[in-house]
């Protein structure tokens, strides 16, 4: 059974046992390609949860009228990516195991693939759905195949042809999108054709991971790697509540704010409020 944590995402208060849904930070930003500092992440969109209120005037639903359940960050290998990668997994899997839907905070992009190892056993036909401005499909960066620009690769070396499904897609190399053809579905730019895949999808598990940096800089200059021409903050909402209304999502993560790069605090704010609206969404 995992302990509550002292500090908590706002209303994520329960007791494990009563939980349907049970978050976890994933402090790790070891293979950050351009600015570090996603590490800090999860601990600021904890921390400054507290600006928000519970209640959720989109959706009408409150966070105080489920039971949602924080049990804090892991503490995470910075020098190893495989050990990090291992304790996210085993924390995915402790979660999966008592019946209840893991929801990560990361971190940067790389801690998908711990919780997707975990996930993929547990539903070996799983599909993700992937938010993000990058398409995160390298096999290598400078040698390394545990990256955050290779993560997708390797959910696919673990899921196959056909099962990864990629939204707001508008960076990458040449080999990425030339190779991502041929193995996944990848929208640039913005979310359309969303709502035939989630129908297309309907009944089967999926993970869902959410990308921070596919929204505008403009919007969200927190993050390592800013990409313009990136969805707006309401784009990305009705997106995520298409996904939540119409799938079995098994498992889901939300990553890669980077809030130093922000002195404003504005990213954090606009992660700490994309949390509240998937975690309704979920319920």
């Amino acid at each position: 059974m995992l302990n509550k944590n002292v500090e908590t995402f706002i209303g994520c208060d329960c007791e494990y046992e009563d939980a349907k849904v049970v978050l976890f930070g994933a402090p790790f930003d070891s293979t950050t390609s351009n600015r570090p500092g996603t590490r800090f992440g999860s601990k600021a969109i904890r921390g400054e949860s507290f600006g928000l209120e519970t209640y959720s005037p989109y959706l009408d639903k409150d966070i105080t009228d489920y039971n949602f359940f924080d049990s804090g960050d892991l503490e995470l290998c910075f020098g190893d990516a495989s050990l990090a990668l291992s304790d996210i997994e085993e924390r995915t899997k402790t979660i999966l195991e008592d019946g209840k839907l893991p929801l990560m905070i990361g971190g940067e992009h790389l801690v998908t693939l711990g919780a997707v190892r975990a996930v993929s056993e547990k539903y070996p036909d799983l599909h993700i759905i992937h938010f993000d401005a990058h398409a995160d499909l390298r096999d290598d960066y400078l040698g390394a195949k545990l990256s955050h620009a290779c993560v997708l690769r390797r959910c696919h070396d673990i899921l196959g042809d056909g099962r990864i499904f990629q939204f707001g897609i508008r960076s990458g190399d040449r080999e990425e999108f030339v190779w991502g053809k041929n193995h996944v579905s990848t929208r640039k730019f913005d979310f359309e054709g969303l709502k035939e895949v989630v129908e297309n999808l309907k009944g089967k598990p999926v993970y869902f991971t959410i990308d921070l940096d596919v929204l505008d800089p403009s919007v969200f200059p927190g993050t390592g790697t800013p990409e313009a021409g990136g969805v707006t903050f309401l784009q990305l909402l009705d997106a995520i509540y298409t996904v939540c209304k119409g799938s079995k999502i098994v498992a889901c993560d939300v990553n890669e704010l980077s809030p130093s790069y922000d002195p404003s605090g504005i990213s954090t704010a606009t992660a700490c409020k994309v949390v509240r609206e998937l975690l309704l969404s979920l319920v």
